[in-house]
């Protein structure tokens, strides 16, 4: 066990290292100053001339957002009818059927959003085509919108006032040729060299020990794989993500893997300070979202390290922990870290099954997608984390009697309402959507449609309900995690999910950087002794106490309907 811990911390601790400096590179590069990499000027000059951009025009936010929203609508169009019809284009070697149009309506969304829900088993649900011209080219571009947005974001309070907010292009191309391509080139490397398959063959063939012909899915996997998790999309290659032995083989790459999706959202916080000269707010920031890192990761270490206690009632020794659902080459410790990690980040990928975690591991997997702004995803977790930050300066300054401020700015109505709407949005996804999947299963179980209600969930009562929470909360977050109990290939799951992926990755962008422009366009108000700071530790406290509070308040119902009622009943 003390070996399993050793793991976890050496790798909390290089991330760190590694994501600390890349914060400040990002921070340069953004800002236009020198770096190393500006060999790779001419690239991006060619991009841009080859697609018409001029990228001395500046944008004010609208503009911004416009850009962001129309090349993300052409790349869902262009994807959805490639995975319609992939069985009759090239790079198809295994023969996989075109997608239905339920089911590719739901991918597609799923992975422009940067959320990866997979409702189909990576090998035998694409072409190799499709893995690398969509979902892989997705898998970079939409982690360079979450990305760019953020910059965007950045530049509204570099400035005392300013409308100009830089050009969405240019933070775009340089997200991809400055940061995630060189990372994922040194990254596929190591998964490639350490065992994952980077070829174009079909399926191999060999004889068990048992005599049994056994066919094995191969592919260009690494490449995937390493944009899966420095993009924090977290779609895999194949159906079981990264449990399976070609997509993370060794405890090496297992921490390589862990280390990769989390140092892109660490670094952005750190950036954000190092770009607009407030070193301590970004490092008040980063405190703030490690100590929650700590409050979910904690107890999920003691409730999958301590083993099952219905196992324990029988006797069956555990020394190792609760191994139901976990790889042998990783363990429980490992396998804890991964999940509080991949939910809190919004990459989604998985090394064990979450639906066999411990009621309790899966009432903080539940929790960290909920929060959804402790790192959270490329670029998004800020911006997540901003709508708290806000909510928290305006209760704040209603306390002392102040007008609220952030940075110099004035917080008014037309802000506050916005963060409001932004706050309510997702327990309304989540719980609504919750609802009526519940409603639909106890009360038309018996539905004429292609595959009936009842036939949904595999496991029924507490857990069964959870795992219809799990779908939405994943959903809304642009996680695309799942308890894999649910059958979710169906029409009403494609659908709902897929509307919930699409509002959830979008309004909490576009809310964010709308407040953002509209105190960067208003007058700048210099620090006074009565001036509210937000860099201190009291209001990384208060900030701290919004986001339990609100999320508390909006779903412990609905955990205590699930996972909570579970682990009560599992203690009889």
């Amino acid at each position: 066990m003390n070996t399993e811990l050793t793991g976890i911390i050496a790798t909390f601790l290089l991330t760190m290292v590694i994501a600390i400096p890349l914060g400040k590179y990002l921070a340069k590069v953004f800002a236009g100053e020198k770096v190393w990499t500006d060999f790779l000027k001419p690239l991006e000059n060619g991009i841009y001339k080859l697609s018409g951009i001029n990228i001395k025009e500046q944008m004010n936010w609208k503009q911004q957002l416009k850009a962001l929203l129309t090349i993300n609508i052409l790349w869902l169009v262009y994807g959805f009818f490639v995975l319609i019809f992939q069985d009759k284009l090239p790079f198809n070697p295994d023969g996989n059927p075109g997608m239905t149009p339920d089911l590719a309506f739901n991918t597609i969304i799923s992975f422009v959003a940067n959320c990866n829900l997979q409702h189909y088993s990576g090998e035998s649900g694409v072409s190799y085509l499709t893995q690398q011209y969509v979902l892989m080219f997705l898998q970079f571009v939409s982690a360079a919108t979450g990305i760019a947005a953020a910059v965007v974001f950045f530049k509204a309070f570099r400035d005392k006032t300013t409308t100009e907010l830089g050009n969405f292009w240019e933070f775009f191309v340089k997200s991809i040729t400055r940061l995630l391509l060189p990372l994922s080139f040194v990254m596929a490397l190591i998964l490639s060299f350490n065992g994952t398959p980077a070829s174009y063959e079909g399926k191999d063939q060999f004889i068990s020990l048992q005599g049994d012909t056994v066919h094995v899915s191969r592919g260009p996997a690494a490449q995937m794989i390493a944009i899966k998790h420095l993009g924090t999309n977290g779609g895999g290659y194949f159906g079981a993500n990264s449990a399976h032995p070609f997509e993370n083989p060794s405890y090496f790459t297992n921490m390589v893997e862990l280390i990769a999706q989390v140092i892109i959202p660490v670094a952005m916080v750190i950036a954000f300070g190092y770009f607009i000269r407030r070193k301590k707010l970004a490092w008040t920031i980063f405190g703030v979202m490690t100590i929650g890192l700590f409050m979910l990761l904690i107890p999920m270490l003691s409730s999958e390290l301590g083993g099952n206690p219905a196992l324990a009632k029988m006797g069956i020794s555990q020394t190792t922990g609760a191994m139901e659902g976990k790889e042998v080459r990783f363990g429980p410790a490992a396998s804890a870290y991964w999940a509080t990690v991949t939910t809190i980040i919004s990459t989604g990928s998985v090394n064990s099954m979450h639906d066999s975690s411990m009621p309790m591991s899966g009432t903080w997997q539940l929790l960290g997608m909920m929060i959804n702004s402790f790192y959270g995803g490329c670029g998004v977790g800020l911006l997540n984390y901003f709508i708290y930050l806000i909510v928290a300066v305006f209760i704040s300054g209603l306390m002392v009697g102040r007008t609220p401020e952030f940075l110099g700015h004035k917080v008014e109505a037309r802000e506050i309402k916005i963060a409001a709407i932004i706050t309510l949005l997702s327990p309304f996804l989540i719980l609504a959507g919750t609802a009526v999947a519940s409603y639909i299963f106890t009360n038309h179980g018996n539905a004429a449609w292609a595959v009936q209600p009842k036939n949904w969930l595999n496991n029924p009562g507490f857990h069964g309900f959870s795992e219809m929470l799990y779908e939405m909360t994943s959903s809304n977050a642009n996680n695309g995690s799942g308890f894999e109990g649910l059958g979710d290939n169906n029409m009403f799951w494609n659908l709902s999910t897929g509307i919930v992926i699409f509002l959830g990755r979008f309004l909490p962008i576009i809310g964010p950087v709308a407040i953002a422009g509209l105190l960067g366009a208003k007058k700048f108000i210099p620090e006074s002794a009565g001036t509210l700071k937000t860099d201190t530790k009291t209001f990384a406290l208060m900030t701290f106490a919004v986001i339990l509070v609100l999320n508390a308040l909006s779903y412990f119902p609905a955990l205590a309907l699930g996972p909570l009622a579970e682990y009560f009943t599992m203690l009889k």
